[in-house]
Order: structure tokens, then sequence, then C-alpha cells
């Protein structure tokens, strides 16, 4: 820990924001050290994101003050941030992809020579920062060649360019395999060891307890709590996100009795089967590539992978959303291939999107109109909607899956990602169904919401329902499955048994280093 006569890098105490009568900040503080690596941690619409963007100088607060480094910058602009050192890292990458890597990273501080930008310059700058930080990538590459790691790397030397000190990263490790996340972090330690300052925005509370030092903890806008990392435990932090206990094991929900295994016996039929499944993409080729598995009722089987190998155009195929090029979907023992999105629906098949903004919500819609959505003839008659029977279905809905606001007749757009995605899930797991995708059911959501759609998960699962699990948190697939499958490159590289399957050994799989012949 740092001295306590050491002046913090930041100091934000005080702080009020308000968008109309809602309060994103109330009183909100926090203090960071030099040298130190600090976890942000809150539920969605906690205002950790609104005192970052304070700080980076998108907002400025309605009350409060702020200083970096001992000085008073309270209101100040985004240039006046970076010229400050303040780096953010967002969640989505910003980068163009047919640029190189060092023209991405000098954009817009381009060197010149006689006036025109000097690609050499620029490759040498890139190369010497990389060597400087152990961020180490060939400066001439095209960044739509790259993987998702390396592009992150790219992210993070593009604010390092700019004379970042303090650096801000919104959810790292979204989308990277555990090599890379263990790479990421051994340069994150090098970079607070030569005198950096980290603030870790993050949903995970292993990577907290992993990486950092110290975790302000935010609730309802306010700062509620400053632990110190090596003091507490998972189980504290996630009660002071939340306010109440929070059971965050999946595997501890069914110990529990939140929902029991199916006897292997009720798993000789199949749920849902695919036999050779090929999918191609007009930029990319064969991005299903000759896949067939199957998954039992009462069963479900994760699908992990490093994101952009499949995962998907595999579920959008089986959803109805993707036309195969070849092989068969069969639901029940009933050929769907060739079926549309509402007959899938009509035969057992249900969806939960990747993204629930383009593919889950109508954001405009009230949340009772987006109950209904894809269903709205059970709600109809001679063409016209019955606004009561979707009025009472939707109250239902909304207490049911613990929706808040308890507003049916509210917008959706005004929820928090969690509300949201509850949203999706009360329309989709709401009525009859067989077979579930869930595809990256918790992305976003904070550890409340996820304790939820874990335990909706395991229900479906002990009533003998069919799960697809698709998701980017390993732990999440490890916990929740019964089956892993590994995808890497369009194909299945291992089918392993979830209960003795270890982090290390997905990882190989999840690169390519390792594959097995699957049946």
């Amino acid at each position: 820990m740092t001295s306590p006569s050491v002046t913090p890098a930041i100091r934000m105490t005080g702080i009020e924001k308000s968008y109309g009568p809602v309060h994103a900040n109330s009183g909100a503080s926090l203090e960071v050290m030099p040298g130190e690596i600090h976890a942000l941690v809150g539920e969605n619409g906690a205002g950790k994101s609104t005192l970052m963007k304070i700080l980076g100088g998108l907002q400025a607060p309605d009350s409060g003050k702020m200083e970096v480094n001992g000085r008073d910058v309270t209101g100040w602009t985004t240039p006046d941030a970076i010229k400050a050192g303040i780096g953010i890292v967002h969640q989505h990458f910003m980068l163009v992809p047919t640029l190189t890597v060092a023209e991405n990273i000098v954009l817009g501080m381009e060197p010149t020579k006689s006036g025109l930008f000097d690609g050499d310059a620029a490759n040498a700058a890139v190369e010497k920062l990389g060597r400087d930080t152990g961020l180490i990538i060939a400066p001439k590459r095209k960044v739509a060649d790259l993987s998702v790691g390396e592009a992150q790397r790219v992210e993070i030397l593009k604010v390092l360019f700019r004379g970042a000190k303090i650096l801000i990263l919104d959810e790292p490790t979204a989308v990277l395999s555990p090599p890379e996340v263990k790479e990421l972090w051994a340069v994150m330690r090098r970079m607070r060891d030569n005198g950096g300052t980290i603030v870790l925005i993050t949903h995970r509370l292993d990577e907290v307890m992993d990486l950092t030092d110290v975790i302000t903890v935010m609730r309802a806008g306010k700062t509620v709590g400053k632990l110190v990392t090596r003091n507490t435990t998972p189980a504290e932090i996630a009660k002071e996100m939340v306010g109440r206990e929070v059971v965050l094991s999946a595997r501890d929900k069914m110990k529990s009795g939140v929902s029991a295994p199916v006897k292997t016996a009720a798993r000789a039929s199949a749920g849902l089967e695919l036999r050779n499944v090929v999918v191609t993409d007009p930029l990319r080729g064969r991005v299903v590539d000759n896949v067939s598995f199957m998954v039992a009722p009462g069963e479900i089987l994760g699908i992990a992978g490093v994101e952009g190998n499949g995962q998907t155009e595999l579920i959008e195929a089986i959803a109805g959303l993707r036309k195969l090029v070849s092989g068969t979907i069969s639901i029940d023992g009933k050929d769907v291939s060739y079926f549309d999105v509402a007959h899938r629906r009509e035969v057992g098949l249900t969806h939960i999107p990747e993204d629930r903004h383009r593919r889950g919500l109508v954001l405009d819609y009230s949340v009772a109109n987006n109950l209904v959505l894809g269903v709205q003839n059970r709600f109809s008659s001679g063409g016209v909607l019955n606004e009561r029977k979707i009025g009472d279905y939707s109250a239902k809905q909304v207490a049911a899956y613990d929706i808040r606001p308890p507003i049916s007749a509210a917008y959706a757009r005004g929820f928090s990602g969690g509300n949201q995605q509850k949203i999706v899930l009360a329309r989709e797991m709401g009525h009859g169904f067989t077979v579930l995708l869930a595809s990256q059911p918790t992305r976003g959501v904070d550890v409340g919401a996820i304790e939820f759609i874990h335990a909706q998960l395991l229900a479906a699962r002990g009533e003998g329902k069919a799960i697809l699990l698709v998701s980017a948190e390993l732990n999440e697939v490890m916990a929740l499955s019964d089956r892993i499958a590994v995808m890497y490159r369009g194909q299945f590289a291992a089918v392993v048994d979830a209960a003795t399957a270890t982090t290390e050994q997905l990882g190989e799989y999840m690169i390519g280093a390792k594959k097995e012949s699957v049946a």
C-alpha cells in the first residue's frame, strides 16, 4: 500500500450528476493512489460509467470536486484529460481495420516529414513503445488480421502513445482467452511496478481478486465501500455491491436445491441435434465447418471459445437467422433445417440472442410490447392486439423475473443492462419451450442479475429442457454446463466433461494449441 502522505493520483469527492430525474451520481467519491491497480465495481446503473466519463472530461459534474495529482481539474474537457495523462481503453475496440497497427496508434498525432506522413517514424515509435511496455506487436500488420488479444494490445498502446500515466480499463477481458488474460495481467502489473496507475472496471470478481490492490464499490450512484483486496473475499464484495448476500457459484445453487441434476437415463434422446452443419460468410468463407453434436433433455452443453470462431454463426443458423450450406438441424427428432424463425419457435425452440439491443429488444417499445414480440398472435384476435391481455401477462412476467422498476408501460431503453436482459429472458423462457439457445446470457450484467439468470437456466435444465449455452465467460461455461465443447476456427476442437475440465485445458483448445477427434 502507498503511504497516506503521498498525493492521490485521482481524488473525486461529493460528485453529483443528474439526468433529469435520474441521479447517476449522488455524492460519489473515488481516491486512487499512484502505482495502484484499483478496481471500481458495482451493479449496472451504480454510477461507475458516469464517474469515469466525468474523470475523462466527457461529462461535467453538477457539483463536487475532482483532483488529478493534486491539481483541481473539476469540469475539465477531454483534451485536458488526455494532456494530463488520463487514458481510457473502452470495452468495444475503436480501431480502423484497414489501417496498420502503427497507423492506428499514431492516428491524430502522426509524425510527418516534409509535410507528409512519416510511416518509418511511426513504425519505429511503435516498436520502441512496445519494447518499453512489454506490449510487443508488429507495427506493419493490418488491424483486420489481428486476434482480439492483439487488438486489445493496440488499444492500450494507443493511449500510452498519447502519454497516459493513469489508465482506465473498461471490461478489458470480455473477448480474451485465458492465456491472453494472463498476458494482459502481466503487462498491467509491469505498468504498476513502473509507476503507472490503473483503474479497472469489471464485473468479474475473480479478476478483481487476482489483479487489484484496492476496491471501490458503488451502489445506486453512491460510493458505499472501499476494500483492501488482500483482506476481502468475492462474497464480501458482492454483498457490498448488491446490499445482500449473493450466491456466486452456479454449482452452489444446484447443491442448495435450486436445480437437481437430471438422471443420466433421461439423456438418451436428443432435444437438439446437428449433423454435419456448414455455414459460410461472404468474407470469411466457412465459419461453421461440418459441426455435429446433440443436446439431450435435461442437459446444458456449453460452448467455449475466443469470440469470432463461429459461435455466433452457429447459434444464428440454429435459430433460423442464417441459412445452412449443408447439414441438418433437428428438434425432438423433427428436421427444422429449412424452417423460418416463427416455425422453429412453434416446435419448441427459443433464443436469448448475444446482442440484446440488436436482436433482443425494440428499445423504443414498452416492456409489455417487448414481452410479446414474436408471439403477438397469442395476444390478438382478428389481427388486433388485446391490450388488457398483454397488460395482465406483462405484469405477471415483470414480477416473476424481478424486472426493475416494475413498470411494464415504461420504454425498454430506460432500463439498466441487467433489467433489459431480464426482459429478454422473461419473453424467451416465459412460454413453453423444448430447446433454449442461450448466447452470452449474462454479458454486461451485474452479480445480482447473473445470480438470477443462472438460477433460471438451472431451473429449466431441472425441468428437462435442452440448453445450448454460448458464453465468453469461461467460469460461467464451466459452472453451468454438463459438457463443454470448444470452438476453434469453425470446428469443435474438443468436447469434454465439465466436471473434470480445467481452465488450462480449455485454454489450449481455445487458442488452437491442442485438438482432439470429436465424434
